[in-house]
C-alpha cells in the first residue's frame, strides 16, 4: 500500500509552513461555505414542515371549533324554540283538538267536554315541546363535554361555551316547564247549582 501522497495540483506550491496553512485554510473555507449552506437549507426544510404541521393543526383546531359552535347555537335555537312553541306542537295540538271536538258530541259532562276538546291538545303540546327541550339539552351537553374526550389542552372558544351554557339553561327551564304543563290537570267548570 503507498502512503505517499499526491500533491495537489490545484494548490499552489508551498514553500513554507505559513504557505501550507495559508493553502489549507483557501481548500477549507469552500468545504466550510458548503456545510454552512447546507444547513441553512436543512433548516428552511424543517421550518416548512414545522409550519405545514402547525397549519394542518390550526385548520383541525378551526374545524372542529366551527362545528362546536355550530352545534351550540343549534341547540340555543332548539331550547328557544321550545319555549317559545314550536309548528310542530300547534300543528299537532290542533289535531287532537279536532279529534276532541270530534269526540265531544258525545260528552254528557263540561269535564269530559274539557277534557276531550283541551286536555290531548295541552299535553302533545307539552309532550313536543318538551322532546325539542331535551334534544336542546344533549346537544349543549355533548358540545360541553366533548373537548374531555378530544385530544388533551384543547378547549373550546368562548363564545362556544356561552352559547352551549345558555342553551343548557335555556333547555332546563323549558323542561321543568313543560314537566309541569304536561301533570298539571285542567282547569274545573264549575257545577251548576
Amino acid at each position: 500500500m503507498d502512503t505517499t501522497k499526491t500533491a495537489d495540483t490545484t494548490a499552489p506550491e508551498a514553500e513554507s509552513p505559513a504557505d501550507l496553512t495559508k493553502a489549507t485554510d483557501e481548500t477549507a473555507a469552500p468545504v466550510a461555505a458548503d456545510s454552512a449552506a447546507t444547513e441553512e437549507i436543512l433548516d428552511e426544510e424543517l421550518d416548512a414542515d414545522l409550519d405545514d404541521e402547525l397549519e394542518a393543526s390550526d385548520e383541525e383546531q378551526q374545524s372542529s371549533g366551527v362545528a362546536a359552535g355550530a352545534s351550540a347555537i343549534v341547540a340555543a335555537g332548539l331550547g328557544l324554540i321550545a319555549l317559545s312553541g314550536s309548528w310542530t306542537s300547534r300543528v299537532l295540538a290542533e289535531r287532537e283538538t279536532l279529534k276532541g271536538q270530534i269526540s265531544s258530541a258525545n260528552a254528557t259532562s263540561t269535564e269530559a267536554k274539557i277534557e276531550a276538546l283541551y286536555g290531548n291538545a295541552w299535553q302533545m303540546t307539552a309532550l313536543v315541546n318538551g322532546v325539542l327541550s331535551t334534544i336542546a339539552l344533549l346537544i349543549a351537553v355533548f358540545v360541553l363535554a366533548r373537548p374531555a374526550f378530544g385530544t388533551p389542552g384543547r378547549t373550546l372558544p368562548t363564545w362556544v361555551r356561552s352559547v352551549s351554557w345558555a342553551a343548557v339553561v335555556v333547555a332546563a327551564i323549558g323542561l321543568i316547564t313543560f314537566a309541569f304543563m304536561y301533570v298539571l290537570s285542567l282547569p274545573v267548570a264549575p257545577s251548576a247549582a
